[in-house]
């Protein structure tokens, strides 16, 4: 099989296309054929040498889809569809930059679509993280209410603007790119804001309370800054890692406003048997219409270093699927 390898910490260029040997099945594993797989920022950083404990040389890809090869599991019959992601995917062993990939029944996540492959390898990572963080922030269908989005031209932001908009919510959303707010606007959002110095007196201009909750996927570098920016006895999700993954020198008692409240969302918790339900309403919805994921390119395992290179510059509006 041909497959993406990682040969060590560094730029895009340390990613190969190698021939691999098809991996042999193993009890509690399945061998997986890799019909797509959405690139994510995680491979990336993981790609730069941030990501602890992995072992390279390594087949990046902490998602994919596609169809069971072999299993040792009789409820994962040869031919059912599939969708997997985290899990060590891509950093404790070998993920979805491949034609076949090997991984434990426990991550998989049988579904049933009539979807193209590029349009269901843009679903599972992104959309199960925009559920499960709008989720945790309150927002459901019928929600009433003000929705801030902040980090809203990411693959995860136009997700859940796609969702949000789907339940009817008002939302705002920030971009630091003034060319794409037709974008925003497009795939739902009420109001586009500039994410600058002045984004607060903006906010304050659509919304003088300010929102009832906030998606914050810039994530730590902003997160104390939307702390003050929803309004009293508000919700602030941080979802994402735009900005890295640590909070330094943070005060609670001091940064968060009394009745404020802040949580988070983790995809971890949407794997397997947990994701299986979710991804298949996920995927019910965009079927019908309701949901409207936005791709901004397909590529093939020989353009996988100049995937990452439009990752590492901020390029792509919406998400970057892998056809190996």
């Amino acid at each position: 099989m041909r497959a993406a390898v990682c040969v060590g910490p560094g730029g895009p260029d340390m990613l190969e296309i190698r021939d691999l040997p098809v991996p042999s099945i193993r009890p509690g594993w399945s061998l997986i054929r890799v019909r797509g797989a959405g690139l994510n920022r995680s491979e990336l950083r993981t790609r730069q040498g941030h990501s602890p404990d992995v072992a390279f040389p390594r087949v990046l890809g902490i998602e994919c889809v596609g169809s069971v090869a072999a299993s040792t599991d009789p409820a994962l019959p040869e031919g059912t569809t599939v969708a997997a992601v985290m899990g060590e995917m891509g950093r404790e062993f070998d993920g979805g930059y491949a034609q076949y990939a090997l991984l434990p029944n426990a991550l998989l996540m049988p579904i049933t679509t009539t979807l193209p492959w590029d349009v269901l390898a843009a679903l599972p990572e992104t959309y199960l993280t925009a559920q499960g963080a709008l989720d945790a922030a309150g927002v459901t269908s019928g929600t009433a209410g003000r929705l801030l989005i902040r980090g809203g031209t990411s693959s995860v932001g136009l997700a859940a603007l796609s969702i949000a908009a789907a339940y009817g919510v008002e939302i705002a959303t920030t971009t630091r790119r003034p060319d794409r707010i037709d974008t925003l606007r497009t795939a739902g959002a009420n109001h586009v804001l500039i994410d600058s110095p002045t984004l607060a007196d903006d906010l304050r201009a659509v919304w003088p309370e300010g929102p009832d909750r906030i998606l914050d996927l810039v994530g730590a570098a902003t997160a104390v800054d939307s702390l003050r920016l929803v309004r009293r006895g508000g919700t602030v999700c941080v979802a994402g890692s735009l900005s890295g993954w640590t909070l330094r020198d943070f005060e609670p008692i001091a940064m968060i406003p009394s009745g404020t409240r802040l949580t988070a969302f983790h995809s971890n918790d949407f794997r397997g048997a947990a994701g299986a339900g979710v991804l298949q309403r996920i995927v019910h919805q965009v079927e019908s219409g309701s949901y409207h994921p936005i791709i901004d390119r397909v590529v093939h395992l020989d353009q996988i270093a100049a995937a990452h290179r439009c990752m590492e510059d901020n390029a792509a509006v919406g998400k970057i699927v892998l056809l190996p």
